[in-house]
């Protein structure tokens, strides 16, 4: 595996989001280093029994048991994770959440559902260090 490829980590308990996520991300965008998780128990067990450390993650905000800020600690509070980015993915937003987001840590926030023809371009901002807040 290339080192500059990157390595997705996405957390979402939605199954059709999961596969939306995973057909772009793959399919779509031709990456091949994608980890999903169906829910944050166990979160940081998980992630340290993963072979290669994801440094992209898209974490659904409102999940349990541990929901996207909680996990955005646990991921900021370990050195390997601190330069990670972690991008918030929820489709309850207002401009309040995006604020609180921010304050919170999160690199970026893509809104639900992932709208298809956007969301590739919204990656590869992502990836090239641009902050991106996509509310569709």
């Amino acid at each position: 595996m290339d080192n500059h490829e990157p390595r997705f980590l996405y957390v979402e308990d939605d199954k059709m989001s999961r596969e939306v996520f995973e057909v772009l991300i793959k399919d779509v965008l031709g990456y091949s280093h994608l980890i999903v998780f169906e829910n944050s128990a166990n979160f940081l067990e998980k992630l340290s029994a993963l072979p290669t450390s994801p440094n992209v993650f898209f974490l659904d905000v409102q999940i349990d048991p541990h929901d996207g800020y909680e996990m955005l600690k646990m991921l900021r509070s370990n050195p390997i994770y601190q330069k990670a980015t972690v991008i918030a993915m929820t489709a309850n937003v207002m401009s309040y959440d995006i604020e609180q987001l921010q304050q919170a840590g999160f690199d970026g926030l893509i809104g639900k559902p992932i709208v298809q023809r956007v969301f590739p371009q919204l990656v590869e901002r992502l990836l090239t260090g641009e902050s991106v807040w996509y509310v569709p």
